[in-house]
């Protein structure tokens, strides 16, 4: 049997500053781990990417590749956008592909690569009415959207806990639809 391969694809909120936990975490639970950042989110983790690059074994993706590029990741069986800030999740359900990450997840619906995300936003992001439309539109296309009582709940602006990120419960549902696909 061979490795199955998640893609974690991060933006830039608090949480992702520990990704490389998370990669732990996921490799522990016996994933081949390729890791997509969003642009800010890599100039954040900037001095870790040598070490995380080491990590997966594949290179750390923070921008579109060329056309003529080759694909150095291998093929996705679950794809989770952890954490997803409000702009990404917004971005992905409008169909902005302006990033990586974003660009990759709306065409990943399209390719019907599982998909889970776990949004990081505080409660006033949270309360804009596009929010909860964007976490509908990407529910209504399949997407498995942890938020809420089954995944993050948003705290006051400004009182973020990124140690307490529930990495485990996002990591648990990749798990749970690569055993049901």
């Amino acid at each position: 049997m061979t490795t199955p391969v998640l893609y974690v694809l991060g933006a830039a909120a608090p949480p992702v500053l520990g990704i490389a936990e998370a990669v732990h975490r996921a490799q522990a639970d016996g994933w081949d781990v390729c890791l997509g950042l969003t642009p800010t989110a890599a100039s954040w983790v900037e001095e870790q990417l040598p070490v995380l690059e080491t990590l997966t074994g594949h290179p750390v993706r923070s921008k579109h590749r060329r056309p003529t590029e080759p694909d150095v990741w291998p093929p996705a069986d679950v794809a989770l956008v952890a954490p997803a800030t409000f702009n990404t999740i917004n971005q992905w359900a409008l169909g902005f592909t302006a990033n990586f990450v974003a660009g990759f997840a709306a065409e990943a619906i399209g390719k019907k690569i599982p998909l889970v995300t776990m949004p990081c936003v505080n409660q006033a992001l949270a309360r804009h009415p596009q929010f909860e439309r964007s976490v509908e539109t990407l529910r209504q296309a399949g997407v498995s959207v942890l938020y809420g009582e089954s995944g993050f709940v948003p705290n006051p602006p400004g009182s973020g806990r990124p140690a307490s990120y529930p990495w485990d419960i996002a990591l648990s549902e990749a798990k749970r639809i690569l055993e049901t696909a």
